[in-house]
């Protein structure tokens, strides 16, 4: 492994753009999370398996695992910042899960309450038995190393073991129709040092391309299960199932070291981010089965790119990461969770987006009441009957910090810039770093060295690739070599306290242009700037300017800050024209010679004054979209 994880502690985000976002999702979103549990009646859920199967179930198959994925949340936040309120909720969650516990080790309260005569593992596609074990290891694990308490994790073990008796190796065939278990198997493997479970996890991997899964309209495909992980070259069928399953394939091949399965993933992640990536960030093209299209399938109306998706991006990304060391990795998180995981909660922490749209049309209609999940003219829900993506940013933004920085005996790494304190003495002896920043909205990153080794080590900080430009200084004299973007730039010496290390990356407006490989928005332009994809929204365009009409002109682009405006951000400025059709123009027009003609008698063609007039558009980042109420949005905009 090229670089180490440092612990949890290790990091905090001290100011700034993401110690807003943490501090806004510990007090309102993680409670909200609870509040909203409750109501679901998750917890009862519980207490009724406790008294062994007496009243009613709430809620769907995989409720479980929203409970576990919010239990890991809190421990990550009460390492954060504890509050009494946080620590009393693991005192009260913790026993009661292990109440519910069957003798053997089984955890599954649909099938101990609802599904008692159906048996367990009945339905291996859709119940979910195993995956909710995989998201109860990873909140035990997560409580236990964080110091929160270390009751869950014997309830895990127990759980996990009763899974390898009844479908490890020599037992019964067959596995989850949604992946998890493999990577939370690794991780407690990690912490327990049992390699039971890492055995466990190879041979549940071993069992997808086998075509056990197959289900009603879905097929394998859908499952992960048409193609061996090892054979497969690409991710395709249900997103989330399909980037859980390469994160656990990819932690995998880092504990045992296997050359073949580690090429595998790499090759999966580099054709899926070239070909089945939005610009986001985000994965998923289709609604239909939640689903990767086909290569280059990127429709931003219909995009899916579900807030899970992003999460579970973040998370395979940053595990290739730390084995490879390749600043690609970290680019590709830096991109995703400003504008895939970040658009997926609202700015005061308490409303959501499951499906993340790149366009809305002014006309879109809502969905009903009961869709699940409604579409994005809905706007952003309070909770979903299915709620993995609340649950999945909560633990996500705790834990955030842990992706920022790695370590190692060689030196330090700064993967994503933030004001925040480093202490990587436990994989990197004597070592403590402040870094001090406006970033993202300013590129000037300021590191002080607070207490020196007493040998040569390496400072790895990364140049995003956007940043061309960008230049370094130490002790307030140019530093070379010159940052390259995309890469890191590297500096070995023999530190000392109170050294100081500047990188400017020059943060300016950009467009960006899609591939004509999508058919979708060829000959559409986006607009970036420093991390953030930006979009036009409804609400900051002049009066009588209907952003479906809105196409981009030449000319320079402006940023402009503006600390007024959704909780104080930086929007640009650009020429644009208003391409609005004076008549009842037809949906399709034909050319014969020189005589340009109507498909249809029934609407004249558009008179000459549609060229278009002139007009400011304002660009506000894409996470930010949607806090003042649905309204028309659109991230690709055709070009003048």
């Amino acid at each position: 492994m090229r670089f180490l994880p440092l612990p949890f502690a290790s990091v905090r985000i001290n100011a700034g753009f993401w110690a807003k976002r943490q501090e806004v999702n510990g007090s309102t979103t993680v409670p909200a999370g609870h509040d909203q549990l409750e109501q679901a009646g998750a917890f009862e859920n519980f207490r009724s398996a406790a008294r062994r199967g007496t009243g009613q179930y709430h809620g769907p198959v995989y409720e479980d695992g929203e409970v576990y994925k919010w239990l890991e949340a809190v421990a990550w936040e009460l390492a954060r910042r504890p509050r009494a309120q946080l620590a009393t909720w693991v005192l009260g969650t913790v026993p009661l899960v292990a109440a519910a516990q069957d003798d053997d080790g089984y955890l599954n309260t649909f099938v101990q309450v609802a599904a008692k005569g159906s048996g367990r593992f009945a339905d291996l596609a859709f119940n979910h038995e195993i995956f909710n074990v995989g998201a109860l290891a990873q909140a035990a694990v997560a409580l236990a190393r964080t110091g929160a308490g270390a009751g869950l994790l014997d309830v895990a073990r127990r759980a996990a073991s009763q899974i390898n008796e009844t479908f490890g190796p020599g037992k019964a065939p067959g596995t989850c129709g949604h992946p998890l278990i493999e990577m939370a198997l690794v991780e407690l493997s990690r912490h327990t040092g049992d390699r039971t479970y890492l055995e466990l996890s190879r041979h549940l991997i071993a069992q997808r391309g086998k075509r056990v899964l197959s289900s009603g309209r879905f097929g394998p495909s859908y499952f992960s299960d048409r193609v061996p992980v090892r054979e497969a070259t690409s991710l395709e069928g249900h997103a989330v199932r399909a980037l859980y399953l390469a994160c656990g394939a990819t932690d995998l091949a880092t504990e045992t070291d296997d050359e073949q399965l580690l090429a595998a993933v790499k090759g999966q992640w580099a054709s899926t981010v070239s070909s089945k990536a939005y610009i986001t960030g985000g994965l998923g093209a289709r609604w239909d089965g939640e689903a990767f299209g086909d290569a280059y399938e990127l429709p931003p109306d219909r995009a899916y790119c579900e807030t899970c998706a992003a999460v579970a991006s973040v998370q395979w990304a940053w595990r290739l990461l730390l084995k490879t060391g390749d600043a690609d990795y970290a680019e590709l998180i830096e991109r995703t969770l400003y504008n895939g995981v970040l658009p997926g909660v609202s700015l005061s922490g308490d409303r959501f987006f499951y499906v993340n749209t790149l366009r809305l049309r002014a006309e879109a209609a809502q969905a009903g009441d009961d869709a699940e999940p409604p579409g994005p003219a809905n706007g952003r829900r309070p909770w979903f009957a299915t709620s993995c993506c609340p649950t999945n940013l909560m633990r996500m933004i705790a834990s955030l910090h842990h992706y920022f920085v790695s370590g190692g005996p060689e030196g330090v790494q700064l993967h994503q810039y933030a004001s925040m304190s480093i202490d990587a003495r436990a994989v990197h002896g004597p070592s403590r770093l402040e870094v001090e920043t406006n970033y993202p909205w300013d590129g000037e990153v300021c590191v002080r060295l607070g207490e020196a080794l007493g040998r040569p080590w390496e400072l790895a900080l990364r140049v995003p690739q956007w940043a061309g430009g960008a230049s370094l200084r130490v002790n307030g004299r140019a530093a070379g070599p010159e940052p390259v973007p995309g890469t890191y730039t590297r500096l070995f010496r023999n530190w000392e306290q109170g050294d100081e290390v500047v990188l400017e990356l020059p943060v300016k407006p950009r467009r960006s242009r899609p591939s004509p490989e999508v058919d979708a928005v060829r000959g559409c332009v986006a607009l970036e700037m420093g991390p953030f994809v930006y979009c036009l929204e409804q609400h900051d365009q002049p009066a009588r300017t209907p952003v479906d009409e809105l196409w981009l002109g030449g000319g320079s682009l402006r940023a402009a800050a503006r600390p007024d405006l959704l909780g104080g951000i930086t929007v640009i400025k650009a020429n644009g024209v208003v391409r609005r059709s004076t008549g009842t123009a037809p949906l399709y027009k034909t050319t014969t010679g020189e005589e340009t003609v109507a498909l249809s008698n029934s609407a004249p063609a558009a008179r000459a004054d549609d060229a278009g007039v002139s007009s400011e558009l304002t660009a506000v980042p894409y996470y930010a979209w949607a806090n003042r109420g649905p309204a028309a949005m659109r991230v690709w905009v055709p070009e003048q």
